[in-house]
This record gives structure tokens, sequence and C-alpha cells, in this order.
């Protein structure tokens, strides 16, 4: 009885683990790239920078230096993203309204592109952070 009690417990457990789907991109959302200036508290970075994102708020963002190596990814909807990448150091997903200071930042720059979708350059400064984003 001990067993199948135990069995259960871990089952239902497991079984509330949801994984967060993002919507997929598709040809109504709009993508912009350009370079984006990183600055930290310890490290400066200059890089490409694609964006992607719907008029309902999904968003997408991949900071890349060179060909091949990827520094942050970002996918998110209006109240959940995923943030990952060594910029990150830990990759980090949760509600929007409650992210770690090393993913504030970046859901602030998310913030300012969409909330002026038309500007070519967006700058943003959260805690220790600074960037600058040219389309």
């Amino acid at each position: 009885m001990g067993r199948t009690a135990l069995m259960l417990a871990t089952a239902l457990c497991l079984g509330g683990c949801v994984i967060h789907q993002f919507a997929q991109p598709s040809h109504a959302w709009t993508a912009r790239n350009g370079q984006l200036s990183y600055r930290g508290p310890k490290t400066s970075l200059i890089g490409e920078i694609l964006v992607r994102y719907s008029s309902r708020g999904d968003f997408e963002l991949t900071f890349t230096k060179g060909p091949g190596v990827t520094l942050l990814t970002m996918r998110s909807d209006p109240t959940f993203a995923r943030v990952q990448g060594p910029l990150a150091r830990i990759p980090w997903s949760g509600p929007i309204q409650q992210p770690p200071a090393r993913a504030a930042g970046w859901l602030a720059l998310r913030a300012e592109v969409l909330r002026h979708p038309d500007k070519n350059i967006v700058r943003v400064s959260e805690g220790p952070e600074t960037f600058a984003l040219r389309f």
C-alpha cells in the first residue's frame, strides 16, 4: 500500500509540471534586425540582434556576436518569459511581472520595443544595465 501511495504522489507532482508554450512566429509577426550595445556591471558588448513580435505581445529576441555565437535568447508573451544564454547566466523563466535582476533589463528592452515599434533607436537603462538598440 505504501508503494502505491508513493507512486501516486509522484505522478501527481510530475503531472503538475507544465512547460509554457509560446506562440510560433508567423508571417503576421514583425521582424527587425540591427545592432545592440549592451553594458552590464562587468561586461560591455556590441552584437547583432534579431527581434520578432506580434500585435498580441508575443516577442522573440536573439542577441549574437558573430556567426554561431548566441549570447542571449528571450521568448515571451504578455504574461510569461524565458531568458537564457551566457549573458543571462542562469536560465530563467516565469511571470514577466516578477523577473530576477538578471532578466529585468531584457524585459525592459522588450517593453520599450513593443511600446514604440517604429523607433529606429531604442535606449533602456535598468539597474546596472544599459541597452542601445539600433534598427
